[in-house]
């Protein structure tokens, strides 16, 4: 996916314009899990800024960008280089999952979610934060990463609570509104 070469090219200055990661929705999120969330997978982690927000966790960090990842290893995170949509990792490893404002980026975000859940361990907790197309904001989000050559895929709430119940994990709203939180607990 060509979003892998813009996020090479912006990663040197990208933890001084994105948004910081509130960890606020992350952990309501991780109160649905069935068991002890204490490992967690940053999918599609980038720098690890999400990673940075959840210091009480054991957090490796996930991304397809080498120059991201280099960043969160200069953090201190275990990096994995790998494809979201087939994740390099053994099944049931993890108690939590997270993706902040990256599924739209992976290219194929229900085979992200499938793989999210297969990596899960009984009971564990995916907790995803994204933005909803809808809207003036959300349309104007849209274009914006079009207009600078980002491939990003949007969905709404639904579209992706009903990928997270396709995967096998009972979903749950955490957060609404243009930005948007959800998680999904695997059986």
């Amino acid at each position: 996916m060509s979003d892998v070469a813009l996020f090479d090219r912006f990663a040197s200055f990208y933890d001084r314009f994105a948004t910081s990661t509130s960890n606020e929705s992350i952990r309501a999120g991780f109160a649905y899990a069935e068991r002890p969330v204490e490992r967690v997978l940053d999918l599609a982690g980038g720098t690890g800024q999400t990673a940075t927000s959840l210091e009480a966790y054991d957090v490796t960090v996930l991304d397809a960008s080498l120059e991201m990842l280099r960043r969160a290893r200069w953090k201190g995170f275990p990096v994995v280089c790998g494809d979201a949509t087939r994740l390099p990792l053994p099944g049931g490893s993890f108690d939590g999952v997270v993706v902040t404002d990256a599924l739209h980026h992976v290219g194929n975000a229900r085979a992200a979610v499938r793989e999210a859940a297969r990596v899960l361990r009984p009971g564990g907790v995916l907790v995803a934060r994204e933005f909803d197309p809808r809207g003036l904001r959300g349309r104007a989000l849209v274009a914006g990463e079009h207009a600078i050559g980002f491939e990003s895929a949007f969905f709404t709430p639904g579209t992706l609570a009903g990928a997270f119940a396709d995967a096998g994990l009972r979903p749950h709203a955490v957060e609404s509104g243009f930005e948007y939180a959800l998680a999904g607990v695997r059986d």
